[in-house]
């Protein structure tokens, strides 16, 4: 493969003339091309033309203006952009105008990171095919029965919209034949990478053809990317919407530091003044979407959400898709408003009620950050982001400025006063109305006995007080997921003892710990727990299957819904796989995986139920982690804090800084060789302790 060219194409500026070799970074704010650039201009068909003029498209954004002119003259491309700035037409015009609708091989592919992404991505490129006759576009993903994906590729289709995960499944099963592919879509691919999918990436890419058209989009440019583009695009362009174009003039950026104890509290006022003071022109948010780090604290912050009144859901990896679709229909109809979700959870999700997003915990990664505010200001519309900051964490404030190129707002949390003004006000909005449909003589009956004795005034203000739930200057005891705690000197409370506002900590840049233990250490230092924690799943595929330690993570993320970072240890022996998951995974999420393929293998994931380990010659060892570290891949870490030999099936600790030599049950001895289980002898316990030794009979 050849190296990227340097052309580099960068949106263009409404003030300069059309310039194809080079381009101002600079643009409207609307974050539209420049002033006479239609999609009539960029050369595509007329069916095409005339489906998104039916939709209401005439101008394009700086990524479709920059993307679809090489991609309609065959080129590749490598477009840079984040998310919500029309890459989907980007790429899904140019895919139109190339596959021909009388043929009835698949002959477009394209890749999303998540099944939310991949529908989204499917319906929007039906959308844009409105016109034209028998070009079927088939969604393929994980979490879904194989049959209809099956039944409907059969039927044929020219589009394929997929999961990696699911998409290789289908390639085993015999399902997808990728013979003729003309064009392969890479969206989103940072994401892609970040869940452990590059392997899956590299066996996709290498089943297409080679003679081929090939499109890749990412809101960044790690080094990973940049290696993918090398190895399978041929002299692309770089398309570029630099990150200050589309996050600064369609998205208010705001942060305030919040300990955790007060997160909820605060998150609680912000949603009941519907983010007023974060807002432009004291409009008010309609619906907002809140990011958190975990399942747990999805489930947690949600619940806590409904039991103070809020119209709220969570979701996340454990929710069944069939539950995703409706909590994203009641989001639309406006019968929920507010979204608690994960990273991995809220990818595809374009919701125009959404003009708030509340990052309760900052992501760990500053990119994710970017990913998480394109929920809202997307295709133009205003939007606004509040991050909440603990006093320990001015260092990630740094490194996500220094990321978007803008400098965030710090704004004040609403205080309990403030929140039940907000409410009077709504409240006193609706009172000439009441007033209009009659039917108050009772009441008038009541307050005329009660003001002998009270003035009127006085009357009307109690009951507006009681209305919005001011019950007086008596202190109300906030319940809080992170507990009480002391009042350090860096946060702010009011006359009645509630949280205001805080400020960062001198000189302290840490994480505070979200939970305690060691799991809080773990967590304090970012990215995926150390190998050994959470819980270790057996899955049916290993070295006799050629199987790779990134298959195995793609499935279980893919498949799963779950994101690649929770995924720790993975051992490979001859028959099967050991896995180390830090996430919690459902029923439904464990169905999912065991119906998945790797190799041509089904995965059958439980939890594993061995008491013992593989000799260390015996198996294959990856630790992800210990790789990053610059560690063996096959050593276990020693960590204060780990499980203790009373839970023997979960990953038992040695006495030294080598596993312990257990023995093997009567299970595992079906799983190896028997010539071996002879040889060795079965197990036997004396005094406690299991050892290697002689077979022994019971007569």
């Amino acid at each position: 493969m050849t190296m990227p060219s340097d052309d580099y194409i960068e949106p263009r500026d409404a003030e300069n003339e059309r310039d194809t070799a080079q381009v101002d970074e600079e643009h409207t704010d609307s974050d539209q091309a420049e002033e006479g650039v239609t999609f009539a201009s960029l050369g595509l068909p007329d069916e095409i033309l005339a489906a998104i003029t039916d939709m209401g498209f005439r101008v394009p954004t700086p990524i479709q203006a920059a993307a679809i002119p090489p991609l309609l003259e065959l080129r590749d491309v490598v477009g840079i952009a984040q998310t919500g700035t029309g890459k989907t037409a980007a790429f899904g015009l140019p895919l139109l105008a190339i596959v021909d609708a009388d043929e009835r091989d698949v002959q477009a592919l394209v890749l999303a990171p998540t099944r939310e992404l991949a529908m989204q991505s499917a319906q929007a490129i039906e959308d844009f095919a409105a016109r034209a006759a028998r070009l079927d576009v088939v969604p393929v993903y994980g979490g879904s029965p194989y049959g209809p994906q099956i039944g409907a590729l059969k039927r044929g289709a020219q589009v394929v919209v997929g999961t990696p995960g699911r998409v290789i499944d289908l390639i085993e099963k015999g399902a997808l034949d990728l013979s003729n592919v003309r064009m392969l879509v890479l969206d989103e691919a940072d994401e892609m990478l970040r869940m452990g999918f590059a392997e899956d990436v590299e066996t996709i890419a290498s089943a297409v053809p080679a003679q081929r058209l090939t499109a890749l989009f990412s809101a960044t440019m790690p080094a990973a990317i940049e290696k993918v583009a090398r190895e399978h695009l041929k002299d692309p362009v770089k398309v570029a919407v630099s990150t200050e174009s589309s996050t600064v003039d369609t998205i208010h950026q705001t942060y305030a530091v919040v300990p955790y104890k007060h997160k909820i509290g605060a998150l609680c006022r912000v949603l009941a003044t519907r983010a007023q003071h974060i807002a432009r022109g004291q409009e008010e948010a309609d619906a907002a979407i809140v990011f958190v780090r975990t399942r747990a604290d999805v489930e947690e912050v949600s619940l806590e959400l409904s039991a103070r009144g809020f119209r709220a859901a969570g979701i996340s990896g454990d929710v069944a898709q069939t539950e995703r679709e409706r909590m994203v229909e009641r989001l639309k109809t406006g019968a929920l408003d507010v979204l608690v979700a994960t990273d991995v959870a809220a990818r595809g999700l374009d919701v125009e009620r959404i003009s708030l997003v509340v990052n309760f915990d900052v992501p760990r990664e500053p990119e994710a950050y970017v990913h998480r505010i394109g929920r809202t200001g997307r295709a133009g519309r205003q939007g606004r982001a509040l991050t909440f900051f603990t006093p320990r964490e001015h260092g990630r404030l740094r490194r996500i400025e220094k990321l978007t190129g803008t400098d965030m707002e710090e704004v004040a949390i609403p205080s309990p006063a403030a929140v039940s003004e907000f409410r009077a006000r709504r409240l006193l909005e609706g009172i000439g109305a009441r007033i209009e449909r009659g039917r108050l003589d009772m009441y008038r009956g009541l307050l005329a006995e009660l003001g002998q004795e009270t003035s009127v005034e006085d009357i009307a203000a109690a009951l507006v007080a009681s209305a919005v739930g001011d019950e007086g200057p008596a202190p109300r005891v906030e319940k809080d997921r992170r507990g009480a705690g002391k009042v350090r000197r860096e946060e702010r409370l009011d006359e009645s003892g509630e949280f205001v506002g805080a400020s960062f900590e001198a000189g302290r840049d840490k994480d505070r710990p979200i939970k305690g233990g060691a799991d809080g250490a773990r967590r304090r230092a970012g990215g995926r727990s150390a190998p050994g924690s959470g819980t270790r799943y057996r899955v049916e595929v290993g070295k006799k299957d050629r199987v790779k330690p990134g298959s195995i993570v793609g499935a279980i993320a893919g498949e799963g819904g779950i994101d690649g970072r929770d995924i720790g240890h993975i051992e490979i022996y001859p028959t099967f796989s050991l896995v180390d998951i830090t996430a919690d995974l459902s029923g439904e999420q464990l169905s999912r995986i065991s119906k998945g393929y790797v190799s041509g293998r089904q995965l059958r994931i439980r939890v594993d139920e061995g008491p013992g380990r593989y000799p260390r010659g015996d198996r294959d060892g990856f630790d992800r982690d210990a790789r990053t570290r610059g560690g063996s891949g096959g050593q276990r870490e020693e960590r204060p804090g780990d499980r203790g030999d009373k839970r023997p099936h979960r990953f038992e600790k040695g006495d030294g800084s080598r596993p312990r030599r257990s023995v093997r049950s009567e299970r595992w001895e079906k799983d190896i060789k028997r010539a071996r289980r002879d040889r060795e002898g079965g197990w036997d316990r004396e005094g406690g302790r299991r050892h290697f030794g002689k077979r022994r009979y019971d007569d």
